[in-house]
């Protein structure tokens, strides 16, 4: 246990290691942020102060401190509380609770931590969302005596919502319940119940007791009946995936920075992306272009700069830049408007008024607006919309949010900086609510995307988990959407592609446009909100199919960007790449056996890239030049895609 004055090398330094080298060993980790939640005194600062104890990562003065103060603030009977470690606030020891967001810091031989513990009480659920925005991976204390509460469910919904698609649910207090797996085995399948309409990645359980230690970081000999992994080496080993928008460059301008005359430089923080001297960017809201001049920074100026560096830019030319603004680069840029659907979560004790004027900030950027409508407000209990005209103190719905001036956005499931917003009330300066932002065009193409199931519906829940999957198939599902125009060879190429997958002892299917409107989307025709309905059933099948550990493949026209990028969501960032098929028209209507493209030329026909908008993917996973390439290489190509994202060996 180090002492009060060594240097916290920790466990995991090895002996006669030179601090230098340890610390270039230490900087190459990687680092994961997770949440503790719940419902209030599940034991969530508990097992937190069990991680650092058991890990040997608490000072021998702050383990002194711990058992002075259990004598008087203790709620362990004269033990060691080690709830203490986190629970800060002299009204926290006073109550046994967590009011505020704690966050703290450790490091193992294999990665890096940073903890947010959040409060599991009702009124303080706006602190959970807080601690929830950052991070990647959610464990969710329930208490054994009590099982599945509704802030359970809450604070499982909220991380979802968040974005967290990993979650660990962490059975605590099994020694009060004499570490039964009937009571286990009970709450596993109560939650797994609620849980299966959230969409996650990833759902483990994990009996543990805090108190004790059991399963924390130490296999339990009083639970022989689990044979899982501990929290520990979960923690330590979940992968996570990099945010879909890494590769775009992003840079919310903070401020202007004219120390003299003779420099102009815009300050921020990188987003996403890297950024050279010489590269073209976009200023939004006004479009304007240029080039980077200078990577400008404290030490001197860079010939690189990637996320989440601070740096200051200067361009080539002379434009109107502001605080608020965000420099992106031009082929990949973000939306702007000054309107927008989100999902809000009410953090005020007075109600949403609609029409109302709030402050909102978004980014960088500070402006007044309002929420036009709620669309509807979630039951956490059954995951639900009902109808609603306001939303009350921790409720979270859906709202239209109108603003005075346009904003640069992304949806909140692309990037969490652009895509996040708070409101703040003009007189009181309080925070009021928290939004992330939907991507243009969800409620545009129809109400379905959005509309709640009819009745009360529950989805049955597999008992088969999705590393077993993994494990027996030797592949890690995914949907491949195969996406341009008509004769561009998407179906020809997902067929080829699901050959030499079988060949290679592998499990995928297809699914592609023209098959599946003879029978799913028979009803279906071709105007904009009919296709955008075609591609919602597609993304719902393949998420089912990708449940079930297979490989899907999609080929569909899908002209909308919007329309894709709900498909994603629908089905889960984690689990789909986009490959985009291109080919010149002429060379497209020379493969038209069928006369589709003739038909569209007269009038005949709705035939996007005719007479249709077709939106060219802006980020695609992987573009194919058809007209160049044979159908084998591409089908070649898809496969080593596959492989890079480690969906096949």
């Amino acid at each position: 246990m180090p002492s009060g004055t060594e240097t916290p090398l920790g466990p995991d330094t090895p002996t006669g290691m030179e601090v230098h080298d340890y610390l270039k060993q230490h900087e190459r980790k990687g680092i994961l942020r997770f949440l503790t939640c719940g419902s209030v005194d599940d034991g969530k600062s508990t097992l937190i102060g069990r991680l650092l104890h058991d890990s040997e990562l608490i000072y021998e003065d702050q383990l002194d401190a711990i058992r002075r103060d259990s004598k008087t603030t203790g709620t362990q009977r004269g033990g060691v509380d080690l709830a203490l470690l986190v629970d800060g606030l002299q009204a926290e020891r006073e109550q046994g609770i967590t009011i505020d967001v704690a966050y703290r810091y450790f490091s193992t031989a294999k990665r890096k931590f940073i903890i947010a513990d959040t409060p599991g009480h009702e009124q303080y659920t706006r602190n959970m969302a807080t601690g929830a925005s950052r991070s990647d991976v959610a464990v969710i204390l329930i208490d054994a005596r009590n099982g599945v509460l509704p802030q359970t469910r809450r604070h499982s919904f909220i991380a979802r919502l968040l974005g967290i698609r990993h979650l660990i649910a962490a059975v605590n207090k099994m020694d009060e319940v004499d570490y039964a797996e009937r009571v286990f085995d009970e709450i596993r399948n109560d939650f797994l119940d609620f849980a299966s309409r959230l969409a996650v990645d990833e759902l483990q359980f994990i009996p543990i007791s805090a108190l004790h230690g059991d399963n924390v970081v130490h296999p339990s000999d009083n639970m022989p009946w689990y044979r899982g992994a501990t929290l520990m080496h979960l923690l330590e080993t979940i992968q996570v995936a990099v945010d879909k928008d890494a590769e775009r460059f992003r840079l919310p301008v903070q401020f202007v920075n004219r120390p003299d005359a003779a420099f102009r430089g815009y300050s921020g923080t990188i987003i996403g992306g890297t950024i050279r001297p010489g590269d073209p960017v976009a200023v939004l809201p006004s479009g304007r272009s240029s080039t980077v001049a200078r990577i400008v920074t404290m030490d001197g100026d860079l010939d690189e700069a990637v996320a989440p560096m601070a740096v200051s830019l200067t361009l080539a030319d002379e434009l109107d830049v502001s605080r608020g603004d965000v420099i992106a680069a031009p082929r990949e840029l973000p939306h702007t408007a000054e309107r927008f659907d989100a999902d809000l979560v009410w953090m005020s004790e007075d109600d949403l008024v609609l029409g109302r004027t709030y402050i909102v900030k978004q980014g960088t950027r500070r402006v007044t607006g309002r929420v036009q409508a709620v669309r509807f407000r979630v039951d956490v209990d059954t995951l639900g919309h009902e109808p609603a005209s306001t939303l009350r103190l921790n409720e979270i719905g859906r709202g239209e949010v109108v603003l005075t001036e346009p904003v640069v956005f992304e949806s909140y499931g692309t990037n969490r900086s652009l895509g996040s917003l708070i409101l703040v009330d003009r007189i009181t300066n309080a925070t009021v609510g928290a939004g992330m932002v939907l991507p243009p065009g969800g409620a545009v193409h129809g109400a379905a995307w959005d509309e709640a199931p009819h009745g009360d519906l529950h989805a049955a829940v597999s008992r088969v988990e999705s590393g077993e999957r993994e494990a027996r198939l030797g592949q890690r599902p995914v949907t491949v959407l195969l996406t341009g125009l008509a004769k561009s060879g998407k179906t020809a190429v997902a067929h080829a592609v699901e050959r030499k997958l079988f060949d290679a002892g592998h499990l995928a299917t297809v699914l592609d446009g023209q098959s599946f409107r003879l029978g799913m989307s028979r009803d279906l025709g071709f105007t904009s909100r009919e296709r955008s309905e075609n591609v919602r059933r597609a993304a719902e099948t393949a998420r089912l199919m990708n449940d079930a550990g297979l490989i899907c493949l999609t080929a569909f026209v899908a002209p909308e960007e919007a329309v894709r990028e709900r498909a994603r969501e629908a089905i889960g960032g984690d689990r789909f790449l986009e490959v985009y098929l291109t080919a010149p028209l002429e060379v497209l209507k020379e493969r038209d056996e069928y006369g589709l493209y003739d038909a569209a030329e007269e009038g005949e026909a709705n035939v996007p890239g005719v007479n249709a908008d077709f939106e060219e993917p802006e980020s695609p996973d992987l573009v194919l030049a058809t007209d160049s390439l044979t159908v084998d290489a591409c089908a070649d190509e898809v496969v080593a895609l596959l492989r890079r994202k480690h969906h096949i060996p």
